[in-house]
């Protein structure tokens, strides 16, 4: 491991100018002759537009320019597109509606753009957008998914009648209805899963800049895959030829899968620069983050598990209606398919499964990937299935579980995922060891003595990761390659940079990557830079979502450092007169095993730029690049055991102890992991007990501010019981599996499993607030 190595606990480097202020993001930058963008939005969720006057705007102090969507359409720029294509069971092809950067028509949604002004200062251009007066004539507005498909509900799309976008299947249907005649026992429950609204602490911010000498545009953006948003601006929206184009995501205060999308706002200022002859600078304030940062979850399902007498699971039965806003965002319809229907096995032998999904058109903001991405949702179906069967059954929640786990790998699911290794057992073992399960009885008892009610809760999750391979994946519909790139140059003086297309929001990757250059060579992490996030600098790359930075953005960079290895081996075996096979790279020294003869890392690099004495044939240099397309996903998995008192006088939900035993495969860093899974669980934590956005009937957002929307606190969270153990994923080099969703994922049927336990009643939606939790407790509708 070595004292940087793999496996060490590295200080983030990053966080060096983090903590002390130097972070440069999106809003930071300033370019000479700047102005400042905002956007005129609707007030209403559904509605015609019959005309848009601008005059007193445009005269305001300050004011540029202001443009329309019918400007925009002229110009021929093109719609947002959804980039994953899902047909209905019976082949026809998704209805995806059109969506303009900026409405021209018809708006869909609170918050959707109509127009952008243009002026010299940021209140400049916000008094000026408060002054533009759109004639609205208001239509009818439908904002639950179930409702929307209802005859007689209103129409959003023309494309999409009855606001289907498509009905969707996974699994035998008829293997499945056969298991259930053979059924002694079905647990059914219908469950909610509560729509969330993301809230990075970065706002999404962009910086269009079009320079008229080169004929070539800038565009800095809030982005977790700026290649991604490169092509896709290029390729679809026809903002700027890919070539003319630079796309730049400096550093990116989190994003949990919103900043994954292309939103109206980067291709409005692109194209109003070049309109206006001026660069424009667009930062979201906290309401619009509400009303147009593409939201998550928002399931409703009915699901039903057949068991037999031994209680083995013979079969399971899930029909999802999921809400996918106003439009289909970039990759919305792959969250509640491929995402999601795919683990509904969890870590159990399920002989048969089949699933139905039905999306939807509402008048609400557009739902995507959110932290976890269909991981959660399926999880929360399954374990919530698995509690509540138990407790029917009058058996332990924790070997119901046991006896159904999958202990022969690789195993098949009968939903696509064919899971490659784990070793569900130890997480189990591990977690209710931590959690003293055994002792609950009596802590249970302690609390009763008090006039407290306790609960204990468990969920056993697994996700997939690392999102793979591309030649399966497109078979699937999905309209890009998830391999990834690196390129590994090193320097004459032996520094070492590390180019990667995946792209770092808060996840630590210019500490972790350097690791592995530590690792391998024993050089300092301090003599590797990472860098990422700008598609002039770094080769066309993926970016970063669903764990991949670790099982696939490392693995090429593994694959570029062997190149780079081999390279360093042939020169050095040639400068010391040795065997290519005798020599070995160590402690920053390259040395013939066995021998005293070595030579310092830095005098082999050198002789590769000097040239003077290399071997015959070979080019000066050392640098080399590597593309990592996955065989398969990674799975990995854990237990979660959460403890919660509930005062039965208010609904108050504590939680008293929380465990997660995770297995990551291989772990370069635990600290960073730890934090990893310390924001996951605070973030599902959060869903469970406090987080939902809420739409009145007329479509608006009641939930739109911190004063509505509630956000966990220090004070919410108990200190975490976090552990890993390591099945290594055989997938990969690296034996890596990924971390940074596994929180969110687990923690939620956790803590429901957890309150539901305690207070008696099953019958209990998310978020469980003080409220829900008393009603449930008293039984009052």
């Amino acid at each position: 491991m070595g004292l940087e190595g793999i496996g060490a606990k590295v200080l983030r480097k990053e966080d060096r100018r983090f903590i002390t202020g130097r972070g440069r993001y999106v809003d930071d930058m300033v370019v000479p002759g700047m102005k400042y963008a905002a956007f005129v939005r609707s007030p209403h969720a559904h509605a015609t537009i019959r005309g848009i006057d601008m005059a007193e705007a445009s005269a305001m102090p300050g004011v540029i320019g202001i443009l329309t969507g019918e400007q925009l359409q002229g110009d021929g720029i093109g719609n947002l597109i959804c980039g994953w294509a899902v047909s209905s069971k019976d082949g026809t092809p998704m209805k995806m509606g059109a969506w303009p950067a900026l409405a021209v028509g018809t708006v869909r949604h609170v918050g959707q753009a109509i127009a952008v002004v243009v002026a010299e200062t940021q209140m400049q251009a916000r008094d000026a957008a408060e002054a533009v007066m759109v004639d609205y004539d208001e239509l009818p507005a439908v904002v639950s998914a179930v409702e929307a498909l209802k005859d007689g509900a209103p129409q959003l799309h023309p494309e999409a009648p009855g606001n289907l976008i498509f009905d969707w299947e996974l699994g035998d249907k008829a293997a499945t209805d056969a298991a259930f005649t053979n059924a002694a026992h079905v647990t059914k429950l219908h469950i909610v899963n509560n729509r969330l609204v993301p809230n990075p602490m970065e706002p999404r911010a962009a910086l269009g800049h079009y320079d008229a000498a080169d004929d070539h545009y800038t565009c800095w953006t809030t982005s977790q895959n700026p290649h991604v948003a490169r092509l896709v601006m290029s390729a679809f929206y026809n903002v700027a030829p890919e070539h003319k184009l630079r796309v730049i995501a400096p550093d990116v205060g989190g994003g949990f899968g919103s900043k994954i999308y292309i939103y109206p706002e980067e291709i409005v200022c692109l194209w109003a620069s070049k309109r206006t002859g001026v660069p424009v600078k667009w930062t979201s304030d906290r309401t619009e983050a509400f009303l147009t940062d593409a939201h998550g979850r928002d399931h409703v399902t009915e699901v039903e598990m057949a068991l037999d007498a031994d209680h083995k699971i013979l079969g399971l039965k899930v029909d999802t209606v999921a809400n996918l806003g106003a439009y289909m965002s970039l990759f919305s319809s792959a969250t509640p398919t491929y995402l999601y229907a795919t683990l509904l096995s969890g870590q159990y032998d399920i002989p048969a499964i089949h699933a139905n999904v039905r999306t939807v058109y509402t008048n609400t903001v557009p739902v995507d990937a959110y932290r976890g991405a269909g991981r959660p949702e399926a999880t929360f179906v399954v374990e919530r299935t698995m509690e509540t069967a138990a407790r029917e059954l009058g058996v332990s929640p924790a070997e119901l579980r046991r006896k159904n786990f999958i202990r022969s790998f690789p195993h098949q699911t009968p939903v696509i995922m064919a899971y490659d290794a784990g070793d569900f057992d130890a997480t189990l073992d591990a977690g209710m060891q931590a959690a003293d399960v055994s002792g609950f009885e009596a802590r249970r008892a302690e609390a009763k003595s008090r006039g407290k009610l306790r609960g204990l809760g468990m969920s056993c999750y697994i996700e997939a990761c690392g999102i793979a391979p591309s030649k399966a994946v497109g078979s699937l519909g999905a309209g890009v390659g998830l391999w990834e790139s690196a390129e590994v140059r090193v320097n004459p003086v032996g520094t070492i940079e590390i180019l990667t297309g995946s792209h770092s929001h808060g996840q630590g990757h210019e500490t972790t990557f350097a690791q592995l250059v530590a690792e391998r060579f024993g050089l300092p992490v301090d003599n590797v830079q990472v860098i990422h996030g700008d598609t002039d600098k770094v080769q066309f790359g993926m970016g970063t979502y669903g764990s991949r930075s670790g099982a696939v953005g490392m693995s090429a960079i593994h694959k570029a450092l062997d190149k780079v290895e081999a390279k360093a081996k042939k020169i050095a075996a040639h400068l010391l007169e040795a065997d290519e096979g005798d020599i070995v790279i160590e402690n920053g020294e390259v040395k013939v095993a066995g021998t005293d003869k070595k030579l310092g890392w830095h005098e082999v690099c050198l002789g590769a730029y000097t040239g003077h004495n290399l071997p015959d044939g070979m080019e000066p240099g050392l640098k080399e690049g590597a593309f990592y397309d996955p065989t398969n996903f990674t799975f990995p998995a854990g237990c979660y055991i959460c403890e919660v008192e509930v005062d039965p006088d208010t609904g108050t939900t504590e939680i008293i102890q929380f465990v997660a035993a995770d297995d990551f495969g291989r772990v370069i860093n635990p600290m960073i992991v730890e934090g990893q899974v310390h924001g996951g669980l605070a973030q599902g934590i959060g869903q469970a007990l406090l987080e939902g956005a809420h739409y009145d009937e007329t479509g608006q957002l009641v939930t739109a501010s911190y004063m509505d929307y509630a956000m966990p606190r220090a004070w919410d969270m108990p200190m975490f019981d976090v552990s890993t153990h390591e099945t290594l994923c055989p997938g990969n080099p690296l034996g890596m599996k990924g971390c940074g969703e596994a929180g969110a994922i687990g923690s939620p049927p956790a803590v429901i499993n957890a309150i539901t336990d305690a207070i008696g009643n099953n019958d209990l939606t998310m978020p469980a607030t003080p409220q829900k939790v008393w009603r449930a407790i008293h039984h009052v509708a």
